[in-house]
């Protein structure tokens, strides 16, 4: 049976890259760039002041002059003004204002003594005041022409204000998948409907949907499908030919009425694998359709399902995105486990901060794989490989957070 690095391999080489689109800077944010970002100018643009004071040229400075003559006011928005020829030249200046020309060095309103017409600097401050004093100096960020936000990742605040400091009032960005989400399973109910003391409420698909949208996936539809395979034939069809990922949950073990590996091979969906050696979701099963539209039928059991879409579907996602993945942190367990099973184990955890800076995972398992509100209060999961029964306190492993 596969090991989870196995499966993962197997699912990301079927995975093709989504298309792209142009999307407006206003709507950008969450999205996947695409194409990078270039400087359209020098960042910043101008010398920029960076405190409030008087701005002079250092060389008068050097050359004993104390007392300069204020020739005007430089705000910022202003074009810049020009100092005079005379060394006791200067210019009030605010922060963010252009330098004036001929000047070389602001002194901050607190190293000087001021009259209507001048400043006076106080000689220890003198001595302490060089060309470039509280100045942004033009292209000292980055000079026009450098790429300033790269291909591949996510927009956040950061990123859109880079973008619109560039004048880039689109941006070329992944099209946003449409991902169905199905729950199998004739015991379900919808969470608004009546409850029998044999059913239970659908959960499963109200997690991944959640999930999904968190990770920057908004675009999610979720639906039933009764124990009945005609049924599930018929609607699985349009959903294949409809939407481009297909996350379910249910129906995919050895059981009488798990129909789906069944059905997935008469809708002739590619069998990649059916099963991966793991605790929880090992009946995790994965394909690919005919228009290369990826399957993921997770197991049933809401704690399964839950941890095999943050370890198996959304590294997916990110794959076909065009995402850069992000690397894979570890966390030292704070207390041993002891898991005999020979499989792979996904053990929530609390984290925390050590006292050297390094995460730390107290185990928190859940009562039962069907026990969702165990995961409540935990902050996602550490890998723990098959092969070793005993993991003391300061095992290092994988983890991985919930989104």
């Amino acid at each position: 049976m596969l090991t989870p690095s196995e499966a993962e391999k197997l699912i990301l080489e079927q995975i093709v890259p989504l298309s792209s689109e142009h999307c407006p800077l206003a709507q950008a944010h969450g999205r996947v760039l695409r194409a990078g970002v270039r400087a359209d100018r020098d960042l910043p643009p101008f010398d920029r002041v960076t405190m409030d004071g008087f701005a002079l040229c250092a060389a008068a400075l050097a050359q004993g002059v104390r007392t300069f003559a204020i020739e005007g006011t430089q705000a910022a928005g202003m074009i810049a003004l020009k100092l005079s020829a005379a060394p006791e030249a200067c210019v009030e200046v605010m922060t963010g204002a252009v330098l004036p020309v001929g000047a070389d060095c602001v002194v901050p309103y607190e190293e000087i003594a001021r009259s209507p017409k001048t400043i006076t600097i106080a000689e220890e401050a003198a001595k302490r005041l060089a060309a470039g004093n509280a100045l942004h100096r033009r292209g000292s960020d980055h000079p026009a022409g450098t790429e300033v936000l790269p291909a591949g990742i996510r927009l956040t605040g950061r990123e859109i204000a880079v973008a619109a400091a560039c004048g880039c009032t689109s941006l070329l960005v992944t099209s946003l998948p449409k991902v169905a989400v199905v729950a199998t399973g004739d015991e379900l109910v919808e969470v608004d409907a009546p409850v029998a003391a044999h059913q239970i409420r659908r959960s499963n698909d109200h997690a991944l949907r959640a999930a999904l949208i968190s990770a920057g996936y908004p675009r999610v539809e979720r639906f039933h499908l009764r124990d009945l395979r005609h049924e599930i034939e018929h609607r699985l069809w349009h959903i294949l030919a409809e939407y481009d990922v297909v996350v379910l949950t249910g129906g995919v073990s050895k059981g009488k009425f798990d129909y789906l590996p069944a059905v997935f091979e008469s809708l002739a969906v590619k069998k990649i694998f059916h099963g991966v050696a793991q605790r929880p979701g090992k009946p995790l099963w994965f394909g690919v359709s005919s228009r290369r539209t990826p399957v993921f039928a997770l197991p049933g059991n809401p704690v399964s399902a839950y941890t095999c879409f943050h370890r198996y579907v959304l590294p997916a996602l990110t794959q076909a995105s065009g995402q850069a993945p992000a690397p894979v942190r570890t966390a030292q367990l704070t207390a041993p486990v002891t898991f005999k099973p020979p499989l792979a184990y996904f053990l929530p955890v609390k984290t925390a901060s050590g006292p050297r800076g390094e995460m730390l995972a107290t185990p928190d398992p859940s009562n039962t794989s069907g026990d969702f509100a165990g995961l409540v209060g935990t902050d996602g999961f550490v890998e723990l490989p098959a092969g070793q029964v005993e993991f003391p306190a300061g095992y290092v492993a994988a983890f991985r957070p919930w989104v």
